[in-house]
């Protein structure tokens, strides 16, 4: 079978759009500096032109793999498949590249992820964490002018690793990233979930600025904030 390259030749020309073929992919990611921060639980992988995901995908294959070797018991590598799964991040120009990027994602690893555990085993909680992980790492928008399609700053989150068990979001913009800047320290926006102790439920007015809270691993998908 033939791996399509291109989507068309006006892309090509516009956007100089051209997609790795698979057997680059590996050749490139069997390059002992690269598969030396594969076989790392923390190395950060950014594509800042991810296309639909040749390079992002088979690098999530494989740190799932080397997750599994690092874990000793179930709870661990559930935990170790969510640590990998936030160390990869993606920018893309093309929406209907983003939407396939982040669909390939989620698809490999719910299928790594129901071929590793037993269905006692299984948490939805923690398919869910998953898909807000994806959705936080992959952005549409241009790399070079460091914005999004509506020319807003890109914002990546940063998962960083508390205890065992839980894990503390911080967002960036890219742009701070790049030039060594400080996180965002807060967000502006409305949220569907909150802080269950939380006294006042004006946090969830818009334009409210909020921090969020340190959660378990499985958890992430409830967006707790402070």
């Amino acid at each position: 079978m033939v791996q399509k390259i291109i989507k068309s030749s006006d892309r090509v020309k516009d956007i100089g759009e051209v997609f790795t073929p698979k057997k680059t992919v590996n050749f490139m990611l069997d390059q002992p500096e690269i598969k030396e921060k594969i076989n790392s639980l923390t190395a950060t992988f950014l594509e800042p032109s991810a296309g639909e995901g040749a390079f992002l995908v088979e690098i999530l294959r494989r740190k799932l793999k080397y997750a599994k070797t690092q874990s000793h018991s179930t709870q661990e590598m559930q935990n170790n498949f969510l640590l990998v799964l936030s160390t990869l991040y993606g920018i893309e120009l093309m929406e209907d590249n983003i939407e396939m990027l982040v669909m390939n994602m989620n698809n490999v690893f719910r299928d790594v992820y129901f071929n590793t555990f037993d269905s006692e085993e299984q948490s939805s909680k923690v398919l869910k964490s998953a898909q807000t992980i994806i959705s936080a790492n992959m952005a549409q928008g241009n790399a070079l002018t460091r914005k999004t399609a509506t020319g807003e700053p890109i914002i990546f989150s940063e998962w960083t690793p508390v205890g065992k068990n839980k894990v503390q979001r911080t967002e960036y913009t890219f742009d701070s990233i790049v030039e060594g800047g400080g996180p965002l320290g807060s967000v502006q926006k409305k949220y569907e979930q909150m802080d269950l102790f939380a006294e006042d439920d004006a946090l969830q007015n818009e334009g409210t600025i909020c921090h969020y809270v340190p959660v378990k691993w499985e958890d992430v998908y409830k967006k707790l904030v402070r």
